[in-house]
């Protein structure tokens, strides 16, 4: 469908995205990237001795980041714009901790759609990043991205 057509689903959750893995391995390699060794990611040892949730955790950040691939397998099914661009968030909160070996998942809900001229649209989504077989989400966001046709 042409973007523009997401409007009709403002409100409504377009999707969920499929299950992603947070293990050790990934943890570890978000920590290599950004430079946050926080023993409360890496050290498992510590962790379940000394910190609060019996072992290491993903970072909020690296959980943060799943949002652009799962909104791409959620949204890109449905349409086929040009490009897409990181916008912006509105709201973030880190609701629960992923502890690793657990996997995420992100359940999205069109906000808006904002017709920009020129083939781009502004689109706002509302996403809550599920923990399998948790009650609280990792994580609710309000991302913006924009969408050229």
């Amino acid at each position: 469908m042409p973007v523009a057509e997401l409007a009709r689903y403002i409100g409504e959750e377009i999707g969920v995205s499929s299950w992603i893995l947070l293990d050790q391995n990934r943890i570890n390699e978000f920590a290599h990237c950004t430079g946050d060794h926080q023993w409360i990611h890496l050290d498992a040892e510590r962790a379940a001795r000394d910190g609060p949730f019996g072992g290491t955790i993903a970072h909020g950040f690296l959980t943060l980041s799943l949002l652009a691939p799962t909104g791409f397998e959620v949204l890109l099914g449905r349409i086929t714009p040009k490009s897409v661009v990181n916008y912006g968030l509105e709201k973030v909160r880190f609701v629960a901790p992923v502890r690793s070996g657990k996997r995420v998942r992100n359940h999205i809900r069109i906000s808006s759609v904002e017709d920009k001229g020129g083939g781009r649209y502004l689109v706002t989504t509302e996403n809550t990043m599920e923990i399998e077989g948790e009650s609280k989400p990792a994580l609710t966001a309000s991302a913006l991205a924009m969408f050229i046709a």
